[in-house]
Formats: structure tokens, C-alpha cells, sequence
């Protein structure tokens, strides 16, 4: 979390969002479309040629899902229920693929009903369930990587060594799909451009190698980890991603790659956050800022929000949110912890920095959460004690202001 003091945004245009976090009188998410579109276009213009999969699960809010069809994305899904979602949009089912390598039989049938014949994996046992409830669809097989550089590493749970990749995709070819392709997931809000290298090299290795083995994929999946560019770190300190340099070394992988191949490449990436986070806002409230000392005498602060982990604010495990008081610009302040309305200890801030709140904040005051966008509809729960999901509106686009919860 981070006191309006500090600059608020990087290259960002947020004239738009910010008058409408002024303009809301209680408390809602807000999605700024025209935004997003901007940021799909810049993305499309510094990789050219790679095909857009927006990983659904970092918002998955009709409307924004809407415009990014609309200008020509396709979608990254891990369930059925998010391939109906996508559906919806009017995409045809050849820009969706099932992007998660944990699927039941069921599932496996039931996207395969919907018309998704792009699947990703990485054992042999789901590629003899995408055999038998997926008859000759495609598969990418995920290679792992350390998730170094990055906040969330996505290390464990997906993806397998090359040396099994050449066991899974062989296996694909002889159950009768189609071996189509190879992915690597970097980490999300990955901050450096060296894991991007790293990737494209192994992923350089493997291509020989399979191509000595007669499997000559057409498809490279990027996918996603591409940073969100106006958040802070657990102390309150602004992360500064090298963007430019993680897109030049993507783009001289894709060219390193397309050289050890022995057909045509596609590529594709999955971008989640860094579409959507510095493009969605949170107009909250001040429950209280309250004072108290500690077992060990040391007096601490505490400001309570009207949404914390449980409903909007998910990610304080690994960053701040910056937080604006629109109506205490200034004045004194005290150095505080942050955290949520609900009776759930986790429901709190790392208190590896303290934040920055205006001494004579008072319950009721507005408060502006800032680059929230992803995840914040995603994560919220069901109504943990009782406190409901935000609503959400959407601000800009073609279409008029949607609204829904």
C-alpha cells in the first residue's frame, strides 16, 4: 500500500479512471476498457504477429472479456465453464484453447463438446485422456521453468522436464492427436527479461531435439508473465520492470526459435495482468484508523479498509496497492498497517512496509486503490462474514456502462 504522496503512474493514461473513482459514491471496482484496448494495441505492436490468448482467469468480467474480442483476442482457459464464458464473446472455438494441464475426463469431454481441440498438457496419462474423450485434437506440451524473477513462480504444480516433453508429445503422436506445440509459463509479474532468455533457450533444445525424433511442432505458446507496471513491493517501494528489454528478448527468441525449427512457427502468448491491472481501480472506504501497542510496547497504527484479501485485494501477499485519499491531500500522517473489514487474521497487509495515512482520516473517507485490475473480481470470495463482492462497473468502450457483481 502507498500514500498519495508518491507518483501514482507510470506512461499510463488514467484521466478517465480517475474521474470516475471521483464520481462513485460507493463502493465498486471500475474497469477502463478504452485502457485495455490500449494496452492490447501496444503489445500487438511490439510483438507483431504473435496471437493474443488473454489468460481469462486475471478478469473474467464479460464486458472486458467483450472488448478484447472485439479487437481481436482469443482466450486462454482453464475450465469448461471459462470456455463458455469465452464463447459468449462470439470468438470461434479455434481461438480458445484449454490452457491448464489439470483436467478431469469430464472436463476433457465437455471442452472437446464445445468445440476446443486445442489442449495443453504435460503427462502422458492426460494425453491418454485427450486421446480417448479428445479424438485428434492437439496438444502442447508445458515445459517447466524456476519461476525466478518473478512474484508468483508457477514453478510446481504445471509443467515437465524437456527430457519428458519428448516422452508426452511421442506419446501424443502414436495415441493419434497431433504433437502441435510446445508452451512455458515464466511467472506472473515475472521482473526480469533474463527468464524470458532462459526459456527461449530450452525451448531452442528441445525443438532440436524433437525434430531429430521426427516431431516437428508448428506452435510456440509464450505465455503469459508479462509484468503490470504501476504496483509496489511488499515495502512500498515501485516495481520497475525492464519491459523493453523483456520485448526484445522475445522478440530475437521468436527469431532464434523460427531458426531451429524445421517448419513455420506461430507464436502465442497469454498475457493476464499486464493487459488488465493498471487499468482497474477500486473506490473503497475507511472503516477505521485505529492505534494500539503491541505485546512488546511498541505502539503500532492500523488503517481498516472496506475490502481486503477476501474481497478485492487478493494479492497483498507478494505487493502494496497504492492507496490515494482523494479528500485528506495532505496535512500530517502516520505510518500504518493495512488491512481488511473481516474477523480473518490473514486479512491483513505484509507488514514489511508501513503505509503512509493521513492522521485526521476518518471512517466513511474515500479511498482509491489503485492498479488492482487483475484479480480483484477474480479472487473475491462469496461473502466471507458477510462482507459481499464488489459490484463492478466498466468505463469507456464501444458499448454503454455495464454493471454486475
Amino acid at each position: 500500500m502507498h500514500a498519495s504522496t508518491a507518483p501514482l503512474f507510470g506512461w499510463h493514461d488514467h484521466s478517465a479512471l480517475r474521474d470516475a473513482l471521483a464520481a462513485a459514491a460507493e463502493d465498486a471496482i471500475i474497469y477502463d476498457l478504452d485502457g485495455i484496448g490500449r494496452q492490447y494495441a501496444a503489445l500487438c505492436a511490439e510483438l507483431p504477429g504473435a496471437a493474443i490468448r488473454f489468460a481469462m482467469k486475471a478478469c473474467p468480467v464479460d464486458e472486458v472479456l467483450d472488448h478484447l474480442a472485439r479487437l481481436g483476442s482469443g482466450f486462454d482457459a482453464a475450465s469448461p465453464q471459462e470456455i463458455v464464458q469465452a464463447l459468449r464473446t462470439g470468438v470461434a472455438p479455434e481461438l480458445i484453447h484449454y490452457g491448464n494441464t489439470v483436467k478431469s475426463d469430464r472436463n476433457i469431454a465437455e471442452a472437446y463438446r464445445l468445440g476446443v481441440r486445442d489442449f495443453a498438457t504435460d503427462s502422458r496419462e492426460d494425453v491418454a485422456a485427450i486421446a480417448e474423450h479428445a479424438p485428434g485434437s492437439r496438444v502442447f506440451c508445458r515445459i517447466a521453468t524456476t519461476g525466478d524473477g518473478a512474484l508468483w513462480g508457477l514453478s510446481h504444480k504445471f509443467g515437465c522436464s524437456p527430457e519428458d516433453a519428448l516422452r508426452v508429445l511421442g506419446s501424443a503422436r502414436a495415441a493419434g492427436l497431433v504433437p502441435s506445440g510446445l508452451s512455458v509459463h515464466v511467472g506472473s509479474q515475472q521482473m526480469t527479461a533474463e527468464a524470458w532468455g532462459e526459456a527461449i533457450e530450452t525451448l531452442a533444445a528441445l525443438l532440436e531435439t524433437l525434430n531429430w525424433h521426427g516431431i516437428v511442432p508448428d506452435r510456440i505458446n509464450l505465455g503469459g508473465g508479462l509484468p503490470a507496471l504501476s504496483v509496489l513491493d511488499r515495502r512500498g517501494r515501485p516495481l520497475e520492470p525492464p519491459l523493453d528489454k523483456m520485448l526484445t528478448v522475445i522478440r530475437e527468441g521468436v527469431e532464434r526459435l523460427r531458426a531451429v525449427n524445421a517448419a513455420p512457427l506461430d507464436f502465442l502468448l497469454e498475457p493476464g495482468r499486464h493487459l488488465v491491472a493498471d487499468h482497474g481501480a477500486i473506490r473503497a472506504h475507511v472503516a477505521r484508523l485505529t492505534s494500539r501497542h503491541r505485546l512488546d510496547g511498541i505502539r503500532e497504527d492500523w488503517l481498516y479498509l472496506s475490502c481486503g484479501k477476501f474481497n478485492g485485494l487478493y494479492e497483498m501477499d507478494q505487493l502494496q496497492y497504492r492507496l490515494e485519499f482523494p479528500t485528506r491531500p495532505g496535512g500530517q500522517f502516520v505510518n500504518a498497517v493495512v488491512a481488511g473489514p473481516t474477523c480473518d487474521s490473514d486479512d491483513a497487509y505484509a507488514q514489511d512496509g508501513m503505509v503512509r495515512v493521513p492522521c485526521t482520516i476518518a471512517s466513511g473517507d474515500p479511498v482509491w486503490v489503485h492498479s488492482c485490475g487483475a484479480y480483484a473480481a477474480a479472487y473475491t470470495t462469496q461473502g466471507f462474514n458477510g462482507f459481499a463482492p464488489l459490484p463492478y462497473t466498466c468505463i469507456g468502450g464501444p458499448a454503454p456502462d455495464g454493471g454486475g457483481a
